[in-house]
């Protein structure tokens, strides 16, 4: 029984490109450009992002949180560390 609880547990923690664990309300900096779908401009290297939230998604985009200038979007934990 012991087992599955610790399963359950490490399930849904979310890491950072450093391997620091996040959770909701953290603020995180892009380390990567990024493009967006349907914008002309992308989001910089070294942008922060606060206030995020952790979300469960199929597609790898783990985390929801507002951009300045952009607006609401969907990020890869891979792409970002703890600020």
């Amino acid at each position: 029984m012991a087992n599955t609880t610790e399963e359950i547990s490490t399930a849904n923690i979310v890491l950072d490109s450093n391997r620091n664990v996040l959770s909701d309300g953290d603020s995180v900096t892009v380390i990567k450009d990024l493009k967006v779908k349907g914008s002309a401009s992308g989001i910089k290297a070294g942008a922060k992002v606060k206030n995020i939230r952790l979300v469960e998604s199929n597609d790898g985009h783990n985390i929801s949180c507002k951009i300045d200038g952009i607006g609401s979007m969907y990020l890869k934990s891979e792409f970002v560390k703890k600020a």
